[in-house]
């Protein structure tokens, strides 16, 4: 790390005094940095979502992602134990997931209803029949709308249900050892799939449009940091391996935003979509 670079210099100098301190610092710095790092890019995508009240830009399946990678980066803990603030990164960031849910659920929920009120108020008399959809939970079991549920706690029972359920096998399979390393590749293979379902999606809409751009390139340097500091401190490889493919999917998200605006294709009109679930 930059510490192996700076100390020897300082020691050759005559500032041994100051080579602990610095040392501390640093290490304190790079801690807090994995620890906190991973939840900074997506504070300017929550405060877009909050001001316009439009989460079409957003795959919530990003926060699938994340939630699965991270409980099964956890589990992969009790079997093989890793630098604390990694573990402390991956409690952090389901928080962090978990409130995004909840915001773009909210929003979701409540254009869907704006809509249904202008559509019932322009109806005729004779449309009073007018129907809404039917409601969409987890415990439906329909996977036809897994992931586009109507409430946030429909979300909370899917990664309760998820976390038991993994954690009773990891429970049962902690004696083997290639259970264990099978686990923690999961982990960070699923981390490493966090921009695809971005990607998708702004294929999809032929735009980048309600995508936080700055999300993108905090991912890309978080990314970065994060693959280096895996490499010189040594974690275990699957680590290092979700890095750099992380980066990788960050590369393509910005060539995405590069391309869609140099080349617009044909708009996405977002008031089209009166139920915006499936896009979420």
């Amino acid at each position: 790390m930059l510490r192996d670079f700076i100390l020897p210099i300082m020691e050759v100098d005559g500032w041994e005094w100051l080579v602990a301190p610095v040392h501390q610092l640093i290490s304190w710095g790079a801690s807090a940095a994995m620890v906190f790092g991973g939840v900074v890019p997506y504070i300017p995508q929550y405060r877009d979502i909050k001001r316009t009240q439009n989460a079409e830009g957003f795959s919530t399946y990003v926060c699938l992602v994340l939630l699965v990678a991270n409980i099964l980066r956890i589990l992969f803990w009790f079997g093989r134990h890793f630098e604390s603030p990694l573990l402390l990164q991956s409690i952090i960031m389901i928080i962090t997931m978990l409130l995004m849910l909840k915001l773009c659920t909210e929003v979701r929920v409540t254009n869907e209803l704006n809509i249904k009120r202008r559509s019932f108020s322009a109806a005729d008399s004779k449309d009073e029949e007018f129907k809404t959809p039917p409601k969409r939970s987890f415990l439906d079991f329909d996977l036809n709308y897994f992931w586009h549920w109507n409430k946030f706690t429909d979300y909370v029972q899917c990664v309760l249900a998820f976390t038991g359920v993994t954690g009773y096998i990891t429970y049962l399979s902690l004696d083997s050892v290639v259970f264990v390393e099978t686990l923690g590749f999961l982990a960070v293979f699923t981390e490493a799939m966090l921009g695809v379902p971005q990607l998708y999606r702004n294929y999809q809409n032929r735009s980048t449009e309600g995508m936080s751009v700055k999300m993108v390139l905090m991912w890309t340097s978080g990314d970065t940091f994060k693959t280096v500091y895996f490499l010189l401190n040594q974690a275990p490889f699957q680590f290092s391996i979700c890095g750099l493919l992380q980066v990788f999917v960050d590369m393509a998200i910005l060539l995405q935003v590069y391309f869609y605006s140099c080349y617009p294709q044909k708009p996405v009109s977002h008031t089209t979509h009166p139920a915006s679930t499936k896009a979420l």
